[in-house]
């Protein structure tokens, strides 16, 4: 390699090949020095050139180094004081991965020497660690950003008609017998014509992956012969995981996802990326030091103000980035920037997104964070969508983000499975949920599409054991059965687990059916989970963070055919029939010129429904007049669109229940169009007059339609 070196720019941040050479950027406020370490292949055990980086401008080291290619791997050593109790932990006997890295060679081997410190001393995180972690770590790759995206342009779904789909690369396509073994898994299975098709039919309009920043398999789990499958680990905020990679190590991986998006992108079809940026996979003080805690500890981290060895750790994973340091969050920024402008994704769901939210210690929605993101003219264009919550004090922030966010929205998820399992909730916060929880985001003159509406998540029982299991089954996670939510409460389905029971057969698979009808017919944005659609299990486990095999995977070979069909059709009677996903919120008011609300509750004599109905605990029924010419403007044109009129009957009463149809102003012949009861979905139906009885089976849906040509 040529020795002559240059002093380089401090811009950009990371490592940028410009076709004559390299020019390499980090920031280290407190390091006192760095030394770029250059590596041949992935199997050198030391670094074959160590270049001491002389510039420093504004606490950023760069340097230019003449002649390298992409592909290049590097890391960095990085010198100062060992002080962990004032913050410090500097030890440049551990390569660290650049925060910048934009592709990272393979995945962490577990080593002692991966510590700052020796491992079972008598003092600690507070004794020195000499040995060089170089053999063990993956090491950052210099990228060619260039790529023929074939003039790639984002579909920009609108977020009254985006059906989301959360699903995981891997888990997914693993086991799909009609996508090529050796692509299963990988970003190149994600966009094969299989599952682009699958997505097609199914009707979704954005596939929500969970995270596929590079992250870090913990130590323990490795121990225990386990995988971190979720990912919720972060270490590389700019990098594609290599382990979906089926194509090569060294960028190739960048350019397969770029092709992942560019394929799914021709299908109409978004990329949604579930981002960690609240914490990352370094730990707490007992951690590894991997890349920013040793760069600069106290520069990236929330750290204790009384005793700075420790750290504030609001997530439940040791350590907090400190989202309100500049660094920090030109660190957030620039990755979230880089992720939509040189990898064309389309939005963004935070993982524990209250911790961004964190001032010091209280939870602040204006927080720099927001701020910052909201005056951003990229960033704020594309969908933003928060987990509202945090473990900390006040962490639970559900509707209180700010405007331009969607939030997935836990109180739906727990007041949907409180009415269908019979529970004893207030009918009046079903009506708010269905219609897209006005109480949480209507008087921040947000819409009803800031409510991400979902049953079930990645974290949680899948939809087919929700209604199957009482009790978790978590025994595979060798913690004892006592890690995961330990309250699904009964949903009175008979057996635990498995069944030839045909009479628990056909409750469970109406109980699904309910779910999702309720989903898909209520207003706000849906989210589906991955499998949902086909009867996935994880038998019983609702906490399979750990369990990468086919506990977690996709088993396409036993789908439930019929429960795909309804699904389908569900999703296109919601995609047919805008008054399902209206822009605007209901107003409950007659409309000018129709005389009509365009909305209505009844009582199931055909009455309508007063605020003391709404308070009542034991009421398990009620029906809904949906007015399809009450649908405000949609669309850029601002036309007004009109739909048929629709009367939604739900009965979570364990018995049937005769309805009387609203009076003949409503609608004069109405036709039934879905019933969970007889997995029935069809545009035509049974035929039923004005206030004619109904009669609707124990725990199900009925909806009924009422043509516009009628009105």
């Amino acid at each position: 390699m040529n020795t002559v070196v240059y002093p380089g720019s401090p811009y950009p941040l990371g490592a940028t090949w410009d076709v004559e050479g390299v020019n390499f950027a980090l920031y280290a406020d407190n390091a006192t020095g760095v030394d770029l370490c250059l590596f041949n292949s992935v199997e050198d055990q030391t670094e074959v050139f160590k270049i001491r980086m002389k510039e420093r401008t504004h606490h950023i080291w760069h340097i230019y180094v003449p002649d390298l290619l992409p592909g290049q791997l590097y890391g960095y050593r990085v010198y100062g004081p060992f002080d962990p109790q004032n913050g410090s932990r500097y030890n440049p006997n551990k390569l660290l991965i650049d925060p910048y890295a934009k592709a990272i060679s393979g995945s962490i081997q577990w080593h002692n020497s991966l510590f700052g410190y020796e491992m079972g001393h008598p003092d600690e995180d507070l004794s020195f660690n000499d040995e060089d972690s170089a053999p063990y770590i993956p090491k950052s790759v210099v990228i060619d950003p260039g790529f023929d995206w074939e003039g790639d342009k984002p579909p920009k779904v609108p977020y009254y008609k985006s059906i989301i789909y959360e699903t995981h690369v891997k888990g997914f396509t693993k086991m799909h017998p009609d996508i090529p073994a050796k692509i299963r898994g990988s970003y190149a299975a994600m966009a094969h014509p299989v599952t682009i098709k699958y997505l097609q039919d199914l009707g979704i309009t954005a596939v929500e992956l969970m995270p596929v920043h590079q992250f870090v398999n913990d130590s323990i789990l490795q121990d225990k012969g386990l995988n971190n499958y979720w990912g919720y680990n972060t270490i590389g905020f700019f990098a594609p995981d290599v382990r979906y990679a089926s194509s090569g190590t060294l960028g190739e991986q960048v350019v397969e996802f770029k092709e992942m998006v560019k394929q799914l992108h021709q299908a109409g079809i978004e990329v949604i990326l579930d981002v960690v940026y609240n914490h990352t996979a370094e730990g707490n003080h007992m951690g590894p030091t991997l890349s920013f805690k040793g760069i600069d500890n106290a520069a990236y981290y929330r750290l204790m103000e009384d005793n700075k060895r420790y750290y504030m750790d609001y997530t439940g994973t040791g350590n907090t980035l400190n989202a309100n340091l500049p660094n920090v969050l030109r660190l957030m920024m620039d990755s979230l920037r880089y992720w939509i402008t040189e990898m064309h994704v389309d939005g963004f769901r935070f993982d524990l997104a209250a911790t961004l939210a964190r001032e010091l210690h209280e939870v602040d929605r204006l927080s720099a964070f927001f701020d910052i993101i909201h005056q951003d003219p990229i960033i704020s264009q594309v969908k933003l969508i928060a987990e509202p919550w945090d473990i900390g004090e006040g962490g639970y922030q559900v509707g209180k983000f700010p405007p331009g966010w969607a939030e997935w929205n836990g109180m739906y998820r727990d007041n949907i499975r409180d009415f269908w399992r019979g529970a004893d909730s207030v009918l009046g916060e079903f009506g708010l949920r269905f219609t897209g929880s006005p109480d949480l985001y209507q008087d921040d003159y947000r819409r009803p599409t800031a409510s991400i509406n979902f049953i079930t998540a990645h974290d949680g029982f899948p939809l087919n054991d929700l209604v199957s299991y009482n009790e978790k089954h978590n025994e595979a996670n060798g913690e004892n059965n006592n890690d995961g939510e330990d309250h699904n409460r009964s949903w009175n389905c008979g057996a635990e687990g498995p069944t030839d029971d045909p009479e628990i057969i056909t409750l469970r698979n109406r109980q699904k059916r309910n779910l999702l009808t309720t989903l898909f017919l209520s207003q706000g944005v849906p989210m589906l989970l991955a499998g949902d659609e086909i009867g996935r299990t994880q038998g019983g486990n609702n906490n399979a963070y750990c369990q990468d095999n086919e506990i977690s995977w996709l088993d396409w070979v036993n789908a439930d055919a019929t429960l795909l069909d309804f699904t389908r059709k569900l999703i296109q009677l919601r995609k047919n029939h805008p008054v399902f996903c209206r822009r605007r919120w209901f107003q409950g008011q007659p409309i000018k010129g129709i005389g009509l609300e365009d909305i209505a509750w009844f009582l199931p004599d055909g009455s309508e429904m007063n605020e003391e109905h709404w308070d009542q605990h034991f009421a398990k029924s009620l029906g809904v007049y949906l007015n399809g010419r009450g649908v405000h403007t949609q669309g850029p044109k601002g036309e007004h669109i009109i739909d048929d009129s629709f009367y939604v009957i739900f009965n979570a009463y364990h018995e049937a229940l005769d309805y009387s149809l609203p009076p003949e102003k409503y609608g004069t012949q109405w036709t039934k169009v879905l019933d969970t009861n007889q997995d029935i979905i069809a545009e035509e139906g049974e035929s039923f007059e004005a206030g004619e009885l109904i009669r609707v089976e124990g725990r199900s849906v009925v909806l009924l339609k009422h043509p516009i040509f009628l009105n």
